[in-house]
């Protein structure tokens, strides 16, 4: 529709109605992004890190491969990770005891004073004792002795056989076998955490350097409206219209550095780096389109390569242990303990001492205990299971989501180019039709408000793309691994 340069003719009303819709195409990305809370590690530990290094003056310069690196030696939730599994390597340990001989030395000397007469001897028995002893005097006999006495003591005990000791080695194995996976899961959580915030960055950049390519183009057609007024050719509405278009596109770009400095800060968070740290991100947005893959093939690499999938079905063989060896509770258990002690009192002699026994011990009247742990670890142990056959489905789920995910917002980008090259071909006409004295400068704001929501729209649809192909990578498990080759760079 053509528009008359005749202030008279163009409603105020409309104007300023036209002016809110622009603003609030311009904002409304921003308004939604300031929705969104802080992430704080209180809630997820993979959000936070331990502080590798205190902050320089230099702006350390970082790439996608080095964010992730540091977040693979420093990220707080991965360390939890390694930590609970030394912890289950600490019991696999403790379980593998239990099958091998204890062997415990002692030695000791002590220093004896014994009364005699105290511990029943009288003087009548010493006169017996010295009838009977050729030398001995009851006279000269002390009812007080004194001895010297030094002892060296070694003891065996060993459990040659118990149920419930076998079923629990095989249990701590499978925990252990089970935490790795997991400790692998979490470096794959890493890697997801710290890409998806490395491109949120990188989006936020874009957007920085777009809110400041709007300013200045607005600056200009507020110069021009400005200079056209006060030479009296166009009417004080335009000028004010230009100047609300300039004030709107500043704030976007407050908003697109606040939000930029934000993201940073939780970046550096993420691996390692004190949020004081000046950084520059040195890789671009990627883009590129993702080789074609049916869901069967991605399914059948996620059933043999994702962690979580291991972790659980170790789970499943840790708590079948843990069920055995409750039922193992009602076999017999053989054990071997010997003892063996060298004495000597005043330092004469020595006098050897040695006990070698075997037990059996057999439960008979723990029966209601045995069957009530039997039947709780066996809900247990029927749980796990079926997570594990949920999570065979879940995959599946997951891998065709992805595809679809990845399809539809390879199509959006392209939607999202084709409305970029759009908005700037009618900016182009109407910055002519301004400058020609066609239209007034309403259209041309209008324009630069379509460019700019195209090209935040575009920023977005990239962003978007790119987490898709990551959390494809993550369905299939092999994230860590392939992350470059899903983004396209490598």
């Amino acid at each position: 529709m053509k528009v008359s340069r005749n202030p008279q003719s163009f409603g105020r009303r409309e104007s300023l109605v036209a002016l809110g819709a622009a603003v609030a195409l311009i904002c409304s990305p921003f308004a939604a992004r300031a929705q969104s809370g802080n992430a704080s590690s209180a809630t997820n530990p993979y959000w936070g890190s331990v502080t590798a290094q205190p902050v320089t003056s230099e702006t350390l310069k970082l790439s996608l491969d080095d964010a992730v690196k540091r977040g693979l030696q420093n990220n707080l939730g991965l360390r939890e990770a390694q930590d609970n599994q030394k912890t289950l390597h600490g019991e696999r340990n403790q379980a593998l005891q239990e099958f091998l001989p204890t062997i415990t030395v002692s030695g000791d000397m002590k220093y004896a004073q014994n009364d005699l007469v105290a511990l029943g001897f009288n003087p009548a028995e010493v006169k017996v004792f010295a009838s009977i002893i050729p030398g001995l005097s009851a006279s000269a006999f002390s009812p007080i002795t004194r001895d010297n006495l030094t002892e060296g003591v070694a003891h065996l005990d060993w459990t040659m056989f118990s149920g419930p000791v076998i079923a629990g080695w095989r249990a701590a194995g499978a925990a252990l076998r089970s935490s790795y996976y997991a400790m692998m899961s979490a470096r794959g959580e890493v890697v997801q955490q710290v890409a998806t915030i490395y491109l949120r960055s990188i989006a936020d950049r874009a957007e920085v350097e777009n809110a400041k390519a709007q300013v200045a183009e607005a600056q200009v057609l507020y110069d021009h409206a400005h200079q056209e007024h006060a030479a009296g050719t166009v009417a004080n509405l335009d000028e004010l219209r230009a100047k609300v278009e300039l004030q709107t596109q500043k704030q976007s770009e407050i908003s697109a550095e606040n939000q930029l400095a934000k993201d940073l800060i939780q970046l550096k968070r993420e691996i390692g780096i004190e949020p004081g740290q000046s950084i520059e991100l040195t890789d671009q947005a990627p883009y590129s389109e993702l080789a074609e893959q049916t869901p069967e093939e991605l399914m059948a690499i996620a059933y043999q390569d994702r962690q979580d999938y291991q972790n659980l079905k170790n789970q499943t063989v840790e708590f079948k242990a843990v069920h055995n060896a409750y039922r193992a509770q009602r076999l017999p258990t053989l054990s071997f303990n010997s003892y063996y002690a060298e004495t000597a009192v005043d330092g004469f002699g020595t006098r050897g001492n040695f006990t070698a026994y075997g037990t059996i011990k057999l439960p008979i009247f723990r029966e209601a205990g045995i069957r009530g742990n039997e039947d709780a670890s066996l809900a247990q142990m029927h749980a796990v299971n079926n997570q594990f056959a949920d999570l065979h489905s879940h995959i599946d789920q997951q891998v065709r989501s992805a595809l679809l995910d990845v399809a539809s917002n390879k199509k959006l980008v392209d939607v999202a180019r084709s409305n970029v090259d759009l908005a700037t071909q009618a900016l182009s006409d109407e910055t002519d039709r301004v400058n020609s004295g066609v239209d007034d400068n309403l259209p041309l704001v209008e324009a630069q408000a379509s460019l700019a929501a195209a090209q935040t729209n575009l920023i977005e649809s990239l962003y978007q793309y790119n987490l898709s192909k990551l959390a494809l990578a993550r369905a299939a498990g092999v994230l860590e691994q392939q992350y470059r080759v899903y983004l396209g760079e490598k």
